[in-house]
């Protein structure tokens, strides 16, 4: 069965999380330069089936764009004309930062580690996939 990729998609970091191929577990996977989405993706399914994107779309509390949606907007276009063939789906993003963050002390990282925003998007990406995995 095909994994699901899950993306935070940010203005300079990227947290990308996928599923094992049972579709049961999401796990974080990376962040990378959000420059560099499109091509660690072509590489990644080039070597993995993905049978869906999801990314998170950034919403206020009361469902109004937030100053990141265009860029999310945007990367969703590139997505589409770069992997036509795989469904794209949005998820709510909300409060997945503060989420990750919370995890992160809870795990008992240090506070300079908590600090790496990398890691929070990679986990906040991962929050937003087991989040979609227990709604299906």
């Amino acid at each position: 069965m095909p994994r699901i990729i899950c993306i935070d998609y940010g203005l300079k970091r990227t947290g990308i999380a996928v599923t094992d191929p049972l579709q049961i577990i999401a796990t974080g996977l990376t962040t990378i330069e959000s420059k560099q989405l499109i091509p660690f993706l072509k590489d990644y399914f080039s070597k993995e089936e993905v049978d869906k994107i999801l990314i998170g779309e950034p919403k206020n509390w009361d469902d109004t764009d937030t100053h990141a949606t265009p860029l999310v907007k945007k990367a969703i276009e590139h997505l589409k004309k770069n992997f036509p063939s795989i469904p794209l789906e949005t998820v709510d993003e909300r409060y997945t930062s503060k989420m990750a963050k919370d995890a992160m002390l809870e795990m008992g990282l240090k506070k300079m580690q908590r600090r790496n925003k990398a890691l929070v998007d990679e986990i906040a990406a991962t929050i937003m996939l087991q989040e979609y995995l227990a709604k299906q």
